[in-house]
């Protein structure tokens, strides 16, 4: 049995959460989700106070119909709003797709919450329908069910003839083949986008052709690559909660319901190069700090608006709570200032943000752009956009479902219920609006591509980025080789730096080497954008290294963070010594992370390489972080001789100086700042004379002080002391033997194996390092690897905030896993014996004990409460 169709057989008939957030339209302020499992007509596991007191009680809200609520909306000045499509046309929609004709496909949620008890949902009610607009004027008049009968369908992709819609855990590309509007044929593309009968708001979704010509899903473990007729994946880490988006140089952007923008600075696969790489700063990046929001009217229909600083004492929303389905506005048609704008809906507020966003070196940040309002309010509470997208037409587009009840029946709190009831909000569920907003003069027109390939390529340098996009993968889609010329010439002489960049990637889309030859990224190389620049180093292969190797000085900060990307996975003299030229330019703080993951397995030999380097007044090495970090990867990767041989290096530089501090804080896992805890002890053939030395007389670099998560002073060379092992040193126990496993345990680890990558791994990662920012991690764990009734309370009941986890201080909130005690046992049975943990395992009797000493419980454990002796300490996550 492969292991689709286990995950599939353990899996798809249970009340799936997944360990921390993943996807989700929740109106929570942070993940929410019951003590246990909720069933129909029984809703004892709502978390919040149970004697719901309802705040700025107000009567319940008419029902509007489209032109009504057209009257409720404040849009910036210089917009207008326009409805272009509503019930009955569309039901319930939660995402939509473009094709290249201009056809609108929307993917229609129509079994979700029908009522607080969430009727209907395991019903086959959902549907994909074909919007057009045959006359002209904007408005969609024409409507066709393309897909019908699915059950809680929630992402829809135009693709080739058809579109790909996912229907959990599948996704199926379902294909027109006699243009009449209606799927006449249908392939699986993949099974394991979420889990049927799973948690709707904790799901994969968003499915999104990207830039670099891979399909990419919010919170999903997969990325796709179709060639040759043919659908390939391969795993990746891919964060969010609800939507995905790119902006014009393939960036992807996503969110988290209580966090409004969030980006990988660089792409995931940067790191899944070098494992031994602890600290991952481009990885999951908070791009907006602030997270007020300011509705235009009382909000008290949020699942904690029993919580103080929820609510205002106006009763509007203080901070977002459902913040999903951002865009990056690329679509040409609005004022210079708007283009690269984020715009994000929060539905909980009934708005929707604008965020100015800026770069330097590589970093994105964002801004609101303006105080105390927001882009889009309504006065209407069932306004609710759970989606934004660019428009073939240069509009923004707005999905909004439409409806009083967003939040599924699992995270629902006493509070919301109580709230919903007495405003009347379940009914009606069959509402839905699609909206478009464009300039007040603007008459914009859709663009609908040629038929003929040869013809699209000079789409790939239109002013709309969503024009482009579809361009870029109809040609990719065809891989018409005779088209590669024209598309060289974009990439080289076209008339903007985004049209240049987006035809790059369609050559790497239709060739990849043979399409992208050194001559022509020779030229990008030294295009006048630094974009461009970028985006042809990204892409060169050995054939230009030669080129690369002269970009050291390049004004561009981002373009040196790509060159130091490319060239540290080079071993050579030249490669190395450019690296080191490029780090003392400096610019980023990307740079370390892009070299120290192109040095998998010789992290130890580039330190001494680049040891060489004198100091000089300013050390770069160690002013960068490079030399720690790249210690900290020799320590990762747990070789014993190669940590021997750093602990000479260490040696040898000369006392007390920055350099041999550096390198023993990279060797013990710190700073110097905060509390920290020794690494897992590593054993050693035999005592490190250099690691003698250094204690004999630790100085003032080794012997720095810091504090343990115990709280006890110790020097930094004596923690690394301490994570050291070897024949006969003193009050140090034998390496652990390791009790093999019983056949049953076995069996409830493989099967643990299966539940923790469809469910955990995303936030928590396949190595169980933790995503920073949402996470913590799980490897070496005190919690994980404690005693067994503290995992088995955090899985049962969920733990909240703040919660220490090796010297630093996580403010979160874990929800629950309904599992049964089988699968308690398993998934914990994993994790303590996974990734060289040795702990115990876990049985069924030992989960049902602790079910029963735990009775009638209905709210998150805190660290204090597991563990009377934790204590929040050392540098706080955000």
């Amino acid at each position: 049995m492969g292991s689709a169709d286990f995950l599939m057989k353990h899996l798809t008939a249970l009340p799936i959460l997944p360990v921390l957030l993943l996807t989700g339209l929740a109106t929570a302020a942070g993940p929410e989700s019951p003590a246990s499992p909720a069933k129909k007509g029984d809703r004892t596991g709502n978390r919040g106070p149970e004697s719901a007191e309802l705040k700025f009680k107000l009567p319940p809200p008419p029902v509007l119909t489209p032109e009504q609520a057209l009257k409720t909306f404040k849009l910036a000045a210089g917009f207008k709003i326009q409805c272009i499509a509503s019930e009955p046309m569309v039901q319930a929609p939660v995402a939509m797709s473009w094709d290249d004709q201009g056809r609108l496909y929307v993917c229609e949620m129509r079994g979700y919450m029908n009522d607080v008890e969430a009727a209907g949902e395991d019903q086959p009610l959902c549907r994909v329908s074909r919007l057009e607009d045959t006359n002209g004027d904007g408005v969609m008049d024409k409507s066709t069910v393309f897909v019908d009968k699915l059950v809680m369908a929630r992402s829809v992709t135009a693709f080739g003839d058809g579109v790909i819609v996912a229907e959990p855990p599948n996704l199926v590309w379902y294909h027109d083949t006699k243009g009449a509007g209606v799927a006449d044929s249908s392939e699986v593309v993949a099974t394991d986008f979420g889990s049927r009968g799973g948690q709707p708001e904790h799901m994969a979704n968003s499915l999104t052709y990207c830039m670099d010509n891979w399909l990419w899903g919010a919170g999903y473990g997969q990325r796709l690559r179709f060639s040759k007729g043919k659908f390939a994946g391969e795993p990746v880490r891919s964060g969010g909660q609800w939507g995905l988006t790119q902006d014009d140089w393939g960036r992807r952007y996503y969110n988290f319901n209580s966090d409004f923008l969030r980006t990988d600075l660089l792409p995931p696969s940067v790191y899944a190069r070098n494992p031994n790489l602890a600290e991952k700063l481009g990885l999951n990046w908070r791009v907006m700090q602030d997270q007020t929001t300011w509705p235009s009217a009382p909000t008290p229909g949020v699942n904690r608006g029993y919580n103080a600083g929820q609510l205002r004492p106006d009763g509007t929303l203080a901070t977002c709570t459902a913040t999903c389905g951002p865009v990056i506005y690329r679509g040409g048609l609005f004022p210079a200032e708007f283009a690269g704008n984020a715009f994000i809906p929060e539905p909980s507020g009934n708005l929707v943000k604008r965020v100015v966003l800026s770069e330097a070196g590589g970093v994105v940040s964002g801004k609101n752009a303006a105080t105390g309002t927001e882009f889009l309010t309504s006065t209407d509470e069932r306004f609710r956009p759970v989606n934004a997208y660019n428009g073939p037409d240069g509009g923004l587009y707005l999905v909004d479902m439409a409806r009083g009840v967003i939040q599924h029946k699992f995270f629902l709190t006493h509070y919301l219920v109580a709230n919903i009831k007495d405003r009347q909000l379940e009914q009606p569920v069959n509402l839905g609006r699609i909206w478009r907003i464009v300039p007040d003069k603007a008459a914009p027109q859709p663009v609908k591509l040629p038929k003929e390939t040869a013809a699209v390529v000079a789409f790939l340098d239109h002013a709309n980025g969503h024009v482009r996009d579809t361009a870029q993968r109809v040609i990719v889609e065809r891989a018409d080789a005779g088209v590669m010329d024209a598309v060289k010439l974009v990439a080289t002489k076209g008339r903007t730096p985004q049209g240049r960049v987006q035809a790059l990637w369609t050559l790497e889309g239709l060739g990849g080497p043979t399409a992208l030859t050194p001559d022509m990224l020779s030229i990008c190389l030294k295009d006048a954008s630094p974009k461009v620049r970028a985006a042809a180093v990204r892409l060169s292969g050995l054939g230009n290294v030669p080129d690369l190797l002269t970009m050291a000085g390049d004004v561009d900060a981002e373009v040196r963070v790509q060159l130091a990307l490319q060239l540290s996975a080079q071993s050579s003299p030249e490669a190395q010594a450019t690296v080191l030229r490029i780090l003392k330019v400096g610019g980023s703080p990307l740079l370390n992370d892009a070299i120290a993951s192109g040095g998998r397995s010789h992290e130890l030999e580039y330190l001494e390489q680049l040891l060489k380097d004198p100091a000089g007044a300013e050390d770069t090495l160690v002013k960068s972080g490079l030399a720690r970090m790249l210690a900290g990867c020799v320590m990762s990767e747990r070789r014993p001789a190669r940590v021997a041989r750093l602990l000479e290096l260490v040696a040898t530089q000369p006392a007390d100086s920055p350099r041999q501090l550096a390198l023993v804080q990279g060797m013990a896992g710190t700073e110097g700042k905060g509390k920290v805890q020794p690494r897992k002890l590593l054993y050693l053939e035999a005592e490190p004379a250099a690691l003698a030395a250094l204690l004999a007389k630790p100085g003032k670099g080794p012997g720095a002080q810091v504090t343990t998560a115990g709280g006890e002073k110790v020097s930094l060379v004596s923690l690394v002391d301490q994570s050291l092992a070897w024949p006969g040193k003193p009050g140090v126990p034998p390496p652990p033997k390791v009790v093999p496993l019983t056949a049953e345990e076995q069996g409830r680890f493989e099967k643990g194996k299966v539940i923790y990558a469809g469910l955990c791994a995303a936030c928590h990662q396949p190595g169980g390092t933790g995503l920073e920012g949402l996470a913590p991690p799980l490897l070496d764990s005190e919690w994980v690897l404690g005693p067994v009734d503290r995992p088995i309370k955090i899985v049962m009941h969920g733990v909240g905030g703040p919660l220490p986890v090796a010297g630093r201080t996580w403010h979160l909130e874990m929800p629950p896993l309904p599992f049964g005690d089988e699968e308690i046992a398993s998934i914990l049975t994993y994790v303590r014996r996974e990734w060289e943990h040795n702990a115990s395992p876990v049985s069924p009797a030992e989960v049902a004990k602790v079910r029963e000493a735990s009775k009638g419980r209905t709210q998150a454990w805190t660290a204090q409460e597991l563990n009377p002796a934790a204590k929040a300490g050392g540098k706080k996550n955000k």
